[in-house]
């Protein structure tokens, strides 16, 4: 019961459908669409849908997942992936996901970057979802900071 008191979540999905009427956990694809994992969703100026997934741009499924992450991990280059390019790979997401923000982000060595890498990437994401803002911060009642306009 603490995770209720705290208002802390766990969202559990399968890949596997019969899973959902056997055992009452949700099946991805009825939710969700996701791009490609991988070196296939790295392309710059690209986020094509994993070939699981419902279209990117299918408005029947509430949930976006944007995957950055490469086929073999390789922390050296993680610093550099998980800055401006994951950054760039939302917006371009978001254009081809019907206009919609990703709800999740998946990303290999979460912690390095060049800059505020996956953190930068969540809070944008959060306040773009939360108030339609680029920083978070702006979405708390009585901030100076303004709405953006895409």
């Amino acid at each position: 019961m603490r995770w209720c008191r705290t208002n802390h979540r766990l969202l559990v999905f399968t890949s596997i459908q019969s899973k959902e009427a056997s055992e009452g956990i949700a099946y991805q694809w009825n939710y969700m669409v996701e791009n490609h994992y991988g070196d296939c969703g790295m392309k710059a100026g690209s986020c094509s849908g994993r070939r699981e997934s419902p279209p990117l741009d299918d408005r029947s499924r509430s949930l976006v997942l944007v995957n950055y992450f490469r086929s073999i991990p390789m922390k050296k280059l993680s610093c550099e992936d998980n800055s401006g390019n994951l950054m760039n790979m939302i917006y371009t997401c978001y254009g081809a996901a019907a206009s919609r923000w990703a709800n999740f982000v998946a990303v290999d060595y979460y912690k390095r970057s060049e800059g505020g890498g996956s953190f930068q990437a969540v809070d944008l994401l959060n306040a773009k979802l939360l108030c339609g803002c680029d920083d978070i911060h702006a979405c708390v009642s009585g901030s100076t900071s303004g709405a953006s306009t895409l």
